[in-house]
């Protein structure tokens, strides 16, 4: 029998499989990955650096999305801010993959690369090397939060007859639908104007 023409096992088959494990369940294994594509566990193993091998593929594959070329606009701040809106939409489609990758270090080179990328956009702008890490680490607590929010019932408050709570249901019926939207523009408003005041302060 010849070669088959698709090999049953590659990189972006088994990142593949695992997201679509972590869009349904949150986690995945590497036997779970291997039992799907129908192959040995091991097999797996030959094509990948083990378990935090995959999650950087898994990372890869959902930062893909993010639109880079946001970063080229200019001025800095209309950058920053689109970059932020493309990264979580990225990101909500795949909220679950967020815990994953939250707690393990970035070692995907495009991630990396999308990174230096922003640094250095602080850096042109005027930005101190000082509170660049800060503002980046800070955008991404407020974009990664904001995807998982995305995914979240929008009635998060239950309210009951046991406890009162007349002013929070006054400003939950105020609220109307679309509240994760609403709330990641005031995170994003006062994250952009914290950015511009601090980068003022650094030029002067």
């Amino acid at each position: 029998m010849g070669r088959p023409r698709t090999p049953l096992l590659d990189r972006e088959r088994i990142t593949a499989t695992a997201l679509q494990l972590v869009d349904e369940t949150g986690d995945f294994s590497v036997p779970q990955i291997a039992r799907r594509l129908g192959v040995q566990t091991g097999s797996v193993y030959h094509h990948v650096d083990g378990r935090d091998g995959i999650v950087e593929l898994l990372r890869e594959r959902v930062s893909a999305a993010i639109d880079t070329a946001t970063l080229d606009l200019t001025p800095w701040d209309k950058a920053i801010e689109a970059w932020a809106r493309s990264y979580r939409a990225a990101f909500a489609a795949h909220p679950r993959t967020i815990p994953l990758l939250m707690t393990s270090p970035v070692r995907a080179p495009r991630v990396l690369a999308q990174y230096e990328r922003a640094v250095s956009l602080l850096l042109n702008a005027g930005f101190g090397r000082a509170v660049v890490m800060p503002l980046i680490v800070a955008l991404d607590n407020l974009v990664l939060g904001s995807a998982l929010d995305l995914a979240a019932p929008e009635a998060m408050w239950e309210l009951t007859d046991r406890i009162p709570t007349p002013h929070l249901a006054e400003a939950l019926a105020a609220v109307g639908e679309g509240r994760a939207d609403s709330a990641f523009e005031v995170g994003l408003t006062a994250f952009m104007n914290h950015a511009r005041a601090l980068r003022d302060a650094d030029s002067h």
